[in-house]
């Protein structure tokens, strides 16, 4: 168990590699009750999300969910959340770690006749080919007609959605804590893994997910995240906060979060420096991959830069080559490893 933003969460349950072969091939169960769960409501809290967040939140029909950020003034990250529009009103779903300021800045931003309210919820993520025959026997529900990124109520209108952090398919079930315990016991019953941040960590990583606080800050933005395809730019008039200082960016950009893979001996690891025919950048995040028994990572490096490179480990240049994410999707690999 170790300290996680003031959660005890478990690295493991065991083995981190059973773990992540579990994800992949069968299904697993991840206690992810340290997010923070925030609803939006009022009549004015469709107009406080569309200035906020830089994707548009107008997109949404209702159980729907969106994933975006929220950018300050400069344009850099305060958070990465996903947005589920509920019938009477919004759910966000936001990092453990920036709880505290992006509740802050919810209520810097506020606007009259809307509310704020944190949840007090467990949530627990299934994830992995066989998740959603598991949660429809296990919950007594029919799944089918559940879409990615969209969301339903359980017999006891608890909210499940079809999001996941893994690059597997699977659900995020939020629901009070008594009852997810007994969730708990029920999932591991049925056969479930359950798996730590051991394995949500390289499981993520090989889906080419970014982790804030590594791949995503407040001194950078979207566009330099990999995540430039959250923000919406139409409509023209929509100012929201973080768009003119991005939008130069959007023009003339000057670095890239992408995909490396380790053709040499050794292990990336984040804070190694890149070298390459642009100039240098850095890995945000890195780990040797279990599905691909290679070495991974996600580095920030010169927009111009492609094909070879090389990575710093240990004073010695190693060979790595530049590669478009993920690396694993819904159990396949999606690069070449030659």
């Amino acid at each position: 168990m170790v300290d996680f933003s003031g959660w005890m969460l478990p690295v493991n349950y065991g083995s981190q590699i059973q773990e992540h072969v579990a994800v992949r091939s069968n299904v697993g169960a991840f206690d992810v009750s340290h997010m923070t769960i925030i609803d939006i409501g009022g009549i004015n809290a469709f107009s406080f999300l569309q200035k906020l967040v830089a994707n548009d939140v107008a997109k949404l029909a209702e159980w729907q969910a969106l994933y975006g950020a929220l950018l300050n003034e400069r344009g850099g990250v305060i958070d990465d959340l996903i947005v589920y529009r509920q019938p009477a009103g919004y759910r966000c779903v936001v990092n453990s770690s920036t709880r505290e300021k992006v509740l802050a800045w919810f209520a810097a931003h506020q606007l009259p006749d809307m509310t704020i309210d944190e949840q007090a919820l467990s949530m627990i993520a299934v994830q992995g080919p066989k998740a959603f025959a598991c949660v429809g026997e296990v919950l007594g529900i029919d799944t089918a007609d559940l879409k990615p990124f969209h969301a339903m109520l359980d017999r006891h209108d608890n909210m499940i959605g079809r999001t996941g952090y893994t690059g597997e398919d699977g659900v995020e079930v939020m629901l009070p804590d008594e009852e997810a315990v007994v969730l708990w016991r029920k999932l591991v019953e049925w056969g479930v893994s359950p798996a730590g941040l051991g394995a949500r960590d390289t499981l993520r990583l090989e889906a080419g997910l970014n982790l804030y606080g590594q791949d995503l800050d407040e001194d950078t933005s979207p566009l330099a995240s990999n995540i430039g395809w959250t923000i919406a730019w139409q409509p023209e008039t929509r100012d929201f906060i973080g768009r003119e200082a991005i939008e130069a960016e959007r023009i003339t950009p000057k670095y890239q979060l992408t995909g490396l893979l380790l053709e040499d001996k050794g292990i990336l690891r984040h804070g190694q420096t890149v070298v390459t025919e642009h100039g240098e950048g850095l890995i945000t995040s890195g780990t040797f991959s279990p599905t691909m028994q290679c070495s991974i990572a996600l580095a920030r490096i010169p927009a111009a830069a492609a094909g070879d490179c090389q990575v710093d480990i240990r004073g010695k240049l190693k060979k790595v080559r530049i590669v478009k994410p993920p690396f694993v999707r819904n159990g396949r690999i999606r690069i070449d490893r030659k």
